[in-house]
């Protein structure tokens, strides 16, 4: 169950809105951050929340690939895969990537610490290959590039 405080907060984003939907993203983002992913219990609050039905709010949520309906790592790193990215070597930084954590994409680290996951674009094109680890995207990598990213997020 969600504290009071972020339940207020819900509601005022909830109604500085056009409509309840509208921000059906925003509350399904906060209550990922306060479980960690968004847990079936979550899909319950936004729907009540948003005045939905827990379908609709599952349909919304299977929709984002950054809405996460199962448990990931405290980090995700998102790798682009859109033809960008992959034309300057995106699945190579992938391949990499994934040596690099000892996971295959779409796995988590046996210590909870990274979720390896594709992504359909990051927006990053100039800048490709691209991922994102958390909010904070990345451009340009090379695998020296990564090894150094990820030796300061396992810091």
């Amino acid at each position: 169950m969600i504290s009071p405080p972020l339940a207020e907060e819900l509601k005022r984003r909830i109604a500085a809105a056009v409509t309840k939907r509208e921000a059906a993203v925003d509350v399904m983002k906060e209550l990922q951050r306060h479980y960690g992913w968004l847990t079936d219990e979550a899909v319950e609050e936004a729907a009540r929340l948003l005045d939905l039905s827990p379908l609709q709010v599952e349909e919304l949520a299977t929709f984002y690939e950054m809405i996460y309906r199962q448990p990931v790592g405290k980090q995700v790193i998102h790798v682009c895969d859109s033809i960008s990215c992959w034309a300057m070597g995106g699945e190579t930084m992938m391949a990499h990537l994934a040596g690099l954590l000892g996971i295959s994409p779409g796995e988590t680290t046996a210590d909870g610490r990274f979720t390896l996951l594709p992504c359909a674009c990051l927006g990053n094109c100039g800048n490709g290959p691209a991922m994102m680890i958390d909010e904070k995207i990345y451009g340009k990598l090379t695998p020296s590039v990564l090894e150094g990213i990820v030796g300061i997020a396992k810091g």
